[in-house]
């Protein structure tokens, strides 16, 4: 990602940042921005990026008036991938806790906080109960990806394959079958009006395709 891109980053955290607080003080910002933009930035990721942070950002720009607090989806964005190693299975959850550490010291309060680890670990299963508003926001935000143009999902494809490179072809085919399969079968992809009308269809047909290929 350009200079531009992180500056552009680094405004968004602030304003997340800024808004979830509210009225009350809290120390400056861009610390806790810049320790995030480390770790998205981290060599061995090719999908879970910056530039993954700023789509799942842009959705819920698109989302944000079907949530109950845009601010703390936003910041949850930020958090959900902060902590990301793909052999490993505890990410959600590691990211979950680190949003547990750093946000109360950044201004946030218990119940804000609350609030974005509960979204954090809710994409582990993208299943959030019905009426979560602020979960389906971040859920279909971060699915978003299934439904794009079918050349960007092929690099989408091909960057998860990168991140699990070590990982032998034939296991690799059959997991990611077995993931496509399991999204393929539930009764929604998507969650909020805007998702099902607009990402659903397109979604359904590159996850077959995909399947398709590795079939």
């Amino acid at each position: 990602m350009g200079a531009e891109g992180v500056e552009e980053l680094r405004a968004r955290w602030r304003d997340a940042l800024v808004g979830a607080r509210g009225t009350g003080a809290g120390p400056d910002p861009a610390p806790y921005g810049e320790n995030l933009l480390g770790r998205w930035a981290e060599p061995h990721r090719r999908y879970h990026t910056t530039e993954h942070l700023t789509a799942v950002l842009t959705h819920i720009d698109t989302l944000h008036s079907h949530a109950t607090s845009p601010h703390l989806v936003r910041l949850a964005a930020w958090f959900h991938d902060a902590v990301y190693a793909p052999d490993r299975s505890e990410n959600e959850e590691r990211s979950a806790r680190l949003a547990e550490r750093a946000l109360p010291e950044a201004g946030l309060t218990p119940a804000a906080t609350a609030e974005v680890a509960r979204l954090v670990r809710l994409t582990t299963t993208h299943d959030p109960a019905e009426g979560d508003a602020n979960g389906e926001v971040l859920c279909d935000a971060d699915l978003a990806i299934l439904a794009a143009p079918p050349d960007l999902y092929a690099a989408y494809a091909a960057a998860v394959r990168e991140e699990y490179a070590f990982v032998p072809d034939e296991a690799f085919r059959e997991g990611r079958a077995n993931v496509l399969r399991q999204l393929l079968a539930l009764p929604r992809l998507f969650r909020t009006e805007y998702g099902a009308t607009h990402w659903e269809p397109r979604a359904r047909e590159n996850l077959t395709t995909e399947l398709d290929l590795l079939t």
